[in-house]
């Protein structure tokens, strides 16, 4: 639990000094009792007020107040609460590099089987689209409620040359905000200042529309982008770039790196290179978008951060305050000694 006014929980320090009021004030009941010249009268005004019973309030009322002291601090919880989740974008890595095996069977086969499981155990009122990039990227799969075509899309993958991050990123956003420009062609995909679409018939282009304003990283609750890749980025726009683009939508990119890091060295039709996983981009992308990376170095691996993101979309943590809980924590204690007093002694003490 955390407090915004912390400060205020000096106040518990003055707790110790009730607790002496309290102890001076029954002694002090106790010299006035024995000025009774009638010894029996001594003894029924002492026995009215024996017993554990007689303190029992007093020490609610003190808890009262502690309770009390720590709403004024106005505490802060992190619970758990339903998403408000409703539109995931899946882009996965088909380049060439994931036909390596170092992830049984392969780097792509064991994407394909995490995500078939991530999109079955998903609520029906989660949308999901689903990219696929290699030197290029498309919409596969605009996002829909269907298990059935969602499935049949990521089991329609084929292996293909290059490795395009950014085009993943930015297709993926255009799913998500339809009204983004970019181009997949340029190293910086943000739209230049001059540049648009020519009209039929010739004359100067339109000028692209301005960009909508920033607003804060993170901040669109309803859509996220989860990127599944296991290589470097070789062609297409920059993924540093595409990352800030969403950020600045708002838009949480949840990044996934499969292989492992040393590499492999991979070969075909005369030619050999060794695929590496660029965890420092994936790293950057996710923290720009205030997303998460994780690594899988095997299948197994792989299906558990499925799983793990798939319980993130469901239920999310947040920080709370709990100040009118514990205020009306306090309100029930305060009743509970007074409705023990008038019980117990006909009277509140």
């Amino acid at each position: 639990m955390s407090f915004q006014w912390p400060e205020l929980l000096w106040g518990l320090a003055a707790l110790p000094l009730l607790v002496g009021a309290y102890l001076l004030l029954q002694r002090r009941r106790k010299r006035l009792a024995m000025r009774y010249a009638s010894l029996s009268l001594v003894r029924e005004a002492l026995a009215q007020g024996a017993g554990w019973r007689r303190h029992v309030p007093p020490l609610l009322i003190l808890v009262a107040i502690a309770t009390m002291i720590v709403a004024s601090a106005r505490p802060e919880a992190t619970v758990s609460l339903p998403t408000k989740q409703e539109t995931i974008l899946l882009a996965i890595d088909v380049s060439g590099s994931m036909r390596a095996t170092d992830v049984e069977p392969s780097r792509l086969a064991a994407a394909q089987e995490a995500a078939r499981s991530f999109v079955a155990d998903l609520p029906s009122s989660v949308r999901v689209g689903i990219v696929a990039f290699a030197g290029t990227a498309s919409l596969v799969q605009p996002p829909t409620h269907s298990r059935e075509e969602l499935i049949a899309a990521i089991d329609r993958f084929q292996v293909q040359r290059g490795t395009a991050v950014g085009s993943g990123i930015l297709v993926a956003l255009k799913a998500i905000v339809p009204d983004v420009e970019f181009d997949l062609r340029s190293q910086d995909p943000r739209p230049k200042k001059n540049e648009g679409a020519r009209p039929f018939g010739g004359g100067p282009p339109k000028p692209a529309k301005a960009p909508p304003a920033p607003v804060e990283p993170g901040s669109n609750g309803s859509a996220v982008i989860v990127l599944l890749t296991d290589g470097q980025t070789t062609t297409g726009p920059d993924p540093i770039e595409s990352a800030k683009m969403a950020a600045e939508r708002g838009v949480r990119v949840y990044t996934v790196g499969v292989g492992t890091v040393k590499g492999e060295i991979l070969g075909a039709e005369g030619w050999s290179m060794r695929v590496r996983l660029d965890e420092e981009a994936l790293k950057s992308i996710s923290v720009l978008t205030r997303g998460e990376y994780f690594y899988a170095g095997s299948a197994g691996e792989l299906k558990q951060i499925y799983e793990a993101l798939n319980t993130r979309f469901v239920f999310e943590k947040k920080t709370i305050e709990v100040t009118a809980l514990v205020a009306a924590a306090a309100a029930l204690i305060t009743i509970a000694a007074a409705a023990l007093s008038v019980l117990w002694f006909h009277r509140i003490v």
